[in-house]
């Protein structure tokens, strides 16, 4: 990895370029302020999430089941960039909390596939949709080599931040 952190090493000083795109993220601060979410959340979730002490983290298990489920738990920690562990831990919250299933995958019955739970799925879709709404302005003005671009550039973010 060319910039890779090095203990006992000064960071690498950003150029004018990285500067610029450094300067941009402070300005996602609004999105991801708890208050501004809560307030797009439809009240069965945010009454179900705050009864049962569910964090941001539980909540990010839900889009992904709206996308692929039901999946299994290692597939869940992939996505999420998580330790297997760590999300049985959410996906056990979750399904106390009556939000998600859990059933026995029929290929393989050591496996536990988890589900939206259908009463969730209106509010969920409905939280997802009104949470979208400025990416998807976004990405509906990038051509398909932008969109690609910014995925990846996205995506190598995560992993460092999560790595790091």
């Amino acid at each position: 990895m060319p910039h890779a952190y090095e203990p006992g090493k000064s960071p690498r000083v950003p150029n004018p370029a990285e500067l610029e795109v450094i300067g941009l993220v402070p300005l996602l601060a609004p999105f991801f302020r708890a208050g501004a979410v809560a307030d797009l959340m439809p009240e069965k979730m945010r009454r179900t999430m705050a009864e049962h002490g569910l964090t941001a983290r539980h909540g990010a298990v839900l889009p992904q089941l709206l996308s692929g489920g039901p999946l299994p738990v290692g597939e869940i920690a992939r996505r999420l960039q998580v330790s297997l562990p760590t999300a049985s831990e959410l996906v056990g919250a979750l399904h106390r909390a009556g939000m998600v299933t859990r059933t026995e995958d029929p290929a393989n019955r050591r496996r536990i596939l988890v589900d939206l739970a259908d009463a969730y799925r209106p509010a969920l879709e409905t939280f997802v949709a009104r949470r979208s709404e400025p990416l998807l302005r976004a990405l509906d003005t990038l051509t398909p080599d932008e969109r690609a671009g910014f995925l990846a550039g996205l995506t190598g973010w995560v992993r460092e931040i999560r790595e790091s």
